[in-house]
């Protein structure tokens, strides 16, 4: 079954779908983009690596080669001794431990030198907020004053818009094309929960074609796939919405249901 939203689904935004959305997206647009990209390109799923916990996230970078040891050893036996000061009865307390979050996001490389030409990032709420949002924009912006092309797609309403120089219409989704030739100008798709998705093309090299990208369409492939129709509550309470536009919301469940 498919999403009753034209556009955005905003239930999937949700924490608790989001990350499987993220992960299926990549991989549906590295499938997607494979065939067209050939025999020239390819595209590849990277990783990165967060520590998660109470204050924030904190960017490691571990690589996967490296490997943790999955249970403690068994601590000897203390022997006792004879002693004739007294020891103060410490308090038994946990440790924060850090839960690990693996990230994806896509690059486009050129056949034989593996050159990245194009980085695309599809961002989460990691990449917006505290301590993960300094280190995002940092690779930003260490891409941004590259030659390789960069492609930014922000589904989330929450949280500030990732910056550009001149102001911009509010709005709640938006997706950014940076043709490195062209910077610092660049192409930023905005558009709001009522709108469709915007088709968009990808730059390659100066004598390639741009490859034209259905992001809608892979959105909805993601969304069935995923099962989100059997998932999502629909009759849940969404807050983070004007009362306009949870009107409109309630409106297309309602259309959907009839």
């Amino acid at each position: 079954m498919k999403s009753p939203f034209p556009g955005m689904d905003p239930f999937l935004e949700d924490p608790f779908f989001w990350h499987q959305v993220h992960s299926r997206l990549i991989v549906a647009l590295s499938n997607e983009l494979g065939a067209k990209l050939r025999p020239k390109y390819y595209a590849a799923i990277e990783t990165r690596t967060y520590l998660d916990d109470d204050e924030g996230s904190i960017f490691v970078g571990i690589p996967d080669a490296i490997v943790f040891n999955a249970a403690k050893t068994d601590v000897p036996t203390r022997v006792a001794t004879t002693a004739t000061l007294t020891v103060s009865q410490p308090q038994r307390v946990r440790l924060v431990e850090p839960i690990e979050i693996k990230e994806r996001y896509l690059e486009i490389r050129k056949v034989g030198t593996h050159e990245v030409i194009v980085a695309i990032e599809v961002l989460s709420p990691k990449n917006k907020r505290s301590e993960g949002r300094k280190i995002y924009l940092k690779k930003r912006q260490t891409i941004l004053e590259s030659a390789t092309h960069f492609v930014e797609i922000d589904l989330l309403r929450a949280f500030s818009p990732m910056p550009v120089m001149d102001p911009i219409p509010r709005s709640h989704y938006h997706i950014l094309v940076s043709d490195s030739r062209d910077r610092p100008e660049a192409d930023l798709y905005s558009f709001n929960l009522q709108d469709p998705i915007p088709a968009f093309r990808i730059p390659l090299q100066p004598e390639d074609e741009l490859i034209s990208l259905d992001l809608a369409h892979l959105l909805q492939d993601v969304y069935e796939q995923g099962c989100f129709d059997l998932q999502i509550n629909y009759q849940s309470a969404l807050t983070d919405l004007s009362a306009a536009d949870l009107d409109w919301v309630k409106q297309v469940i309602d259309r959907s249901a009839e």
